[in-house]
């Protein structure tokens, strides 16, 4: 069990800690969504900084998807439950009803929040957050980071699609758009039943599915589907 940091301003760990929930039943509180999108930026940089020193002989792709796997939402929710967030998050009575102290999508972004207000508090000085975040990435088994990195994106999207919409999968849409025959860019759209679901670029065909799936996915995380 790790701990949750100590902060000198409490007032920015209220607000890490209080859902939009709340702030429907306690309209003078303040939500963590702002924060949540700074610790989701300070997270994505700290593990790629993280990776890419652990791992000199890997490229790009590799880091990427390990990257991926290594902050997405069921990992994020360990790290939360593993400084004893859940019961701390202030969330509304609907919220709590439906199992809001144990819904992963709460538990991560509400960790994300606690890390951008940690920021804050130290006077945005991004190595006291890393003393946080790089023992929990030390626990994380490497096994898992492969298991879950050796799933692409494509994959992933369409695994999700056929568990929570339709049977049929994904069909991406995609042309050239422009640059040198040396150098083309293409752009992609992938499409559940017609409809658009992520669009994406690329310097080949691949490059552009893997972009749109990708921002599928990250569509799905924003509004608390994935």
């Amino acid at each position: 069990m790790h701990e949750l940091p100590k902060f000198d301003n409490l007032t920015l760990l209220e607000q890490a800690l209080t859902h939009r929930s709340y702030v429907n039943e306690h309209p003078t509180s303040k939500d963590n969504e702002r924060l949540e999108f700074l610790g989701d930026a300070i997270l994505n940089f700290l593990s790629g900084e993280y990776l890419y020193k652990c791992h000199l002989e890997k490229g790009e792709d590799e880091l990427t998807r390990r990257r991926s796997a290594l902050v997405d939402q069921k990992q994020l929710a360990k790290f939360a439950l593993e400084v004893d967030l859940q019961f701390k998050m202030r969330l509304g009575q609907g919220a709590i009803r439906d199992g809001g102290y144990q819904n992963p999508n709460l538990l991560s972004s509400t960790f994300e929040a606690v890390l951008g207000a940690y920021y804050l508090d130290k006077d945005s000085n991004i190595e006291e957050v890393r003393k946080i975040v790089e023992p929990l990435f030390d626990s994380v088994s490497q096994n898992i980071v492969v298991s879950r990195s050796n799933v692409d994106s494509k994959n992933r999207f369409q695994e999700w699609v056929q568990s929570h919409v339709t049977p049929n999968p994904p069909i991406y849409e995609t042309e050239q758009i422009g640059g040198p025959s040396h150098a083309p860019q293409f752009v992609a759209r992938v499409l559940v039943d017609g409809k658009k679901h992520g669009t994406g670029t690329g310097r080949n065909k691949k490059e552009a599915e893997k972009d749109a799936a990708e921002d599928a996915l990250a569509k799905l995380k924003k509004k608390g589907l994935l």
